[in-house]
């Protein structure tokens, strides 16, 4: 097993501002952290240089109106999207390195240069509309990803976005779409408010968009438990021909931004899960995006190495937590089954119409 990793020094370069929690120390600390441990030794992990993606690709998704917009304002670097997303001077042109980074990944994967790949990038990409950027992001990587794959004749591709957050922009994307099947797990209540289980796709694409709320406090052992009862029958049945992971790490507990309760060793057992499927379905292509993670210091660089360690089929049996945030963990954990187990049958009543498997 060979894993491409994408990065590039300008993704440390992105700033919205010093206290902001989508910070360059998100990839500076996880980089550090692959160095400290030897995983990037050319053989087992290989880093991948990406190139900006072209206006072509990008216009696949977003609007000319928007690009123009966002291409301007970037220049000037003092407008603001949203509360909590502004333009910083130069963000167009880091924008489409992430975007290009995501294609990067996918490329690398579809040439056999790696067997499967994890885009390394900022700023992130998953709530990014069509015609306007959002929650941090501007640019939908993801998305610009898949609408590269299916120019190139892909029919059916299954996305996986296991962000804390609604990938509200790319489900957005490809809600009429029924080449892409998009499949969310994220906390509710929580930004952006969407991401309800009717929210289940429209036109050719209805049945292909499954949301799956989580209650706060979910954990390893509810995730396996939504994989199980509803995400692999699924992609069984789907049997996609790529297979792509909105992959946010700010399901973690210690998360700030978050109430979710998944481990480090928890991320790394759900991409090792995702890496037998793709195997099993589809030769093995399997690209992870990154998206959101704000636990900077006590997290992300033990969350990322898990998933890049099973991505490259590595022992993940010694992925570790910092021992002070425990007692956060326990407490997060509580009384959450009962609402989970409900929150799964919802999910089901409404999918029955549309998939064989979840009928019994």
């Amino acid at each position: 097993m060979v894993t491409g990793v994408v990065f590039h020094e300008e993704y440390l370069k992105h700033e919205q501002s010093p206290i902001h929690p989508e910070r360059r120390e998100r990839l500076a600390y996880t980089l550090d952290q692959l160095i400290e441990e030897g995983i990037i030794d050319g053989y087992t992990v290989k880093l991948l240089e990406p190139t900006p993606a072209t206006i072509e690709d990008v216009l696949e998704v977003h609007t000319k109106d928007y690009l123009d917009f966002l291409m301007r304002e970037s220049e000037k670097g003092v407008s603001i999207i949203d509360y909590d997303t502004n333009i910083p001077k130069g963000v167009f042109q880091r924008a489409l390195l992430a975007a290009g980074g995501a294609i990067r990944a996918a490329k690398a994967v579809l040439d056999k240069e790696v067997d499967n790949a994890f885009a390394m990038v900022r700023p992130p990409g998953h709530h990014a509309k069509p015609w306007i950027g959002a929650g941090f992001c501007y640019l939908n990587n993801m998305a610009i990803m898949v609408k590269w794959l299916l120019k190139r004749g892909f029919e059916r591709i299954a996305i996986l976005d296991w962000d804390a957050h609604h990938g509200d922009g790319t489900q957005e994307v490809f809600y009429e779409d029924d080449r892409v099947l998009f499949i969310s797990t994220h906390q509710m209540p929580l930004y952006p408010g969407t991401g309800y289980p009717h929210e289940c796709g429209a036109g050719k694409g209805e049945g292909y968009t499954i949301n799956i709320p989580l209650p706060p406090g979910t954990g390893d052992e509810g995730y396996m438990m939504v994989i199980e009862e509803i995400i692999e029958p699924v992609i069984l049945e789907f049997s996609p021909q790529f297979i792509a992971i909105s992959a946010g790490q700010d399901n973690h507990f210690t998360d700030p931004l978050t109430s979710l309760a998944l481990t480090a060793k928890g991320y790394a057992e759900m991409m090792k899960w995702a890496v037998e499927i793709s195997k099993e379905l589809c030769n093995g292509r399997l690209v992870a995006v990154l998206e959101g993670g704000y636990s900077v210091e006590a997290a992300l660089p033990y969350t990322n190495l898990g998933i890049i360690a099973a991505m490259a089929g590595l022992d993940i049996s010694n992925i570790r937590e910092p021992e002070n945030y425990l007692s956060e963990l326990n407490w997060r954990r509580r009384n959450v089954c009962d609402k989970l187990k409900f929150n799964i049958e919802d999910v089901k009543k409404v999918h029955r119409r549309y998939w064989r498997c979840l009928k019994t």
